[in-house]
């Protein structure tokens, strides 16, 4: 990341360095707010240990343990790893109320929360696994 230009702790890059860095996938996903088609994703059934990070920047987001099987094809968590590693904006888009969650380190595309998720938070974190790289502990993501 010695190209990233950081601001309050933010990652900043031009959109050519994102370009270079992610596949067309991440990229359109992260960079774009594009979405994936369900059940497509690495990590929508995944049922392995670990933290998912953000592909962008590496921050911890989700952990494993939060995950659960909300049957639409995304990975889906019941709360972030830390509060302040998602921040979330309103989405208008397709002519829908929703809320946008996005890593508060890198501003990247994430996926939405709904508030149709299990307890104790009832939220769902639908998230893109072109967003997420799986730390399983073992040095590899």
């Amino acid at each position: 990341m010695a190209d990233a230009a950081k601001t309050d702790d933010k990652i900043v890059k031009s959109d050519e360095e994102w370009r270079q860095q992610l596949t067309p996938e991440q990229y359109q996903v992260t960079r774009r707010a594009g979405t994936e088609r369900a059940f497509s994703g690495t990590y929508h059934d995944c049922k392995d240990a670990g933290v998912y990070r953000c592909v962008c920047c590496d921050q911890p987001l989700f952990d494993a343990e939060h995950k659960f099987d909300s049957g639409t094809g995304w990975p889906s968590y019941w709360q972030p790893v830390e509060g302040d590693a998602i921040a979330t904006k309103s989405d208008r888009t397709l002519f829908m109320r929703r809320t946008e969650v996005l890593c508060a380190k890198c501003d990247a595309h994430l996926g939405h929360v709904f508030e149709d998720g299990p307890q104790p938070t009832g939220l769902r974190y639908c998230i893109n696994s072109a967003s997420l790289d799986l730390d399983n502990g073992e040095g590899e993501t």
